[in-house]
């Protein structure tokens, strides 16, 4: 009788144990938990940075899922191509009537681009009539960077990696460099988070660790009620665009909204005008001055503001702009062509920041 006894206790307590919620199962035989882990990242009990119990199931989940499953657009190299264009440099510029010609006119000193027609010798053809000396202007190469599809639910967050960095091997080290160097725009999933000193440290493979400073996370946000149809959320904090049919998530970017003294304006907008490509100016008669032809894919929505291709930068993921959102010219001209064949001439584009930009 006492051995059935002590059966039938030890049958209970197995009974209890199993009842028990599955963290909180986690949390009996892990050990030291996440703070003490963070510590002593490889100590009794821990594995780079956390309690070895649940590293150890994040890494069977990290093995079987070492890339995001989407699904790339590929670079538009045919769009790219038509894109021929000069910086000029060396601060104001004269532009003649023909090679070695007479000045027909300037350029003032600033962020100023043009558009090749032809080249005759060291003479660029600008427009019908004005031509630059070759001397007076820098080749620009437009970025290869394209977006993501967005074929379903996305298994565990995603990034996109902004600043080349070693991975450390538990959060808050210096950078590993026996490790391969993660490239600038490489995709990773995000298994497991921690706080260290007010910012993010991910864990994207084993032993493998990134700051959030060098990373752009895609977040969801809801559908603001009065939006149908197609419709854009640029979060300005991870600079990341996400292309929206209805409630479901269908494409993401990088982009590069206003920096801070020409912040992108947050808030629920309109597409009301939409331009193939067009010239844009501004700040004439002051250091930031810039010209820019042939801007295109445009698609304006808070007054001048608008979504558009970039054809003079790669620093997506970046704030860069003077109000308006960057977008690569393979991305640009994705959104653009997608919102008109779902029947969206005027998108909705919505506006917000995740977190506080520092």
């Amino acid at each position: 009788m006492k051995h059935r006894s002590l059966i039938f206790a030890a049958l209970v307590l197995l009974a209890l144990s199993l009842a028990l919620p599955y963290t909180a199962r986690i949390a009996q035989a892990a050990g030291p938990d996440r703070a003490a882990c963070l510590s002593n990242p490889f100590g009794a009990g821990c594995t780079a940075g956390l309690p070895t119990v649940e590293y150890q199931m994040l890494l069977d989940e990290m093995l079987l899922h070492p890339q995001p499953d989407v699904r790339p657009l590929p670079p538009n190299i045919e769009e790219i191509a038509r894109f021929a264009f000069r910086k000029i440099v060396g601060g104001s510029a004269t532009v003649y009537d023909a090679p070695g010609g007479n000045p027909v006119g300037s350029i003032d000193n600033g962020f100023n681009f043009v558009s090749v027609g032809g080249v005759q010798g060291d003479w660029i053809q600008v427009n019908e009539g004005q031509w630059m000396p070759a001397s007076q202007l820098a080749v620009v190469r437009p970025s290869e960077y394209a977006g993501i599809y967005l074929d379903g639910d996305l298994t565990y967050p995603m990034a996109w990696v902004l600043v080349p960095a070693y991975p450390s091997a538990a959060p808050g080290q210096a950078g590993d460099q026996s490790r391969p160097l993660l490239q600038r725009y490489t995709r990773f999933n995000i298994f497991a988070s921690v706080d260290i000193e007010g910012w993010q440290w991910y864990l994207v493979g084993p032993e493998m660790w990134i700051k959030q400073t060098n990373v752009a996370r895609i977040l969801f946000v809801d559908r603001p009620p009065q939006v149908k149809g197609r419709w854009f959320a640029v979060d300005l904090y991870e600079q990341v665009m996400v292309a929206y049919e209805e409630d479901q998530p269908v494409f993401a970017t990088l982009v590069s909204s206003g920096l801070e003294d020409w912040a992108t304006n947050e808030g629920l907008f309109n597409v009301w005008s939409r331009q193939v490509n067009g010239h844009m100016s501004g700040a004439e008669g002051q250091a930031d001055f810039y010209s820019l032809e042939n801007v295109p894919w445009v698609m304006y929505f808070d007054d001048a503001i608008s979504l558009h291709g970039t054809y003079w930068h790669d620093g997506f993921g970046y704030r860069h702009s003077h109000g308006c959102v960057n977008l690569t010219i393979t991305d640009a001209h994705w959104a653009f062509n997608w919102s008109m064949d779902g029947g969206f001439q005027s998108p909705f584009v919505y506006v917000y920041s995740s977190g506080e930009y520092r």
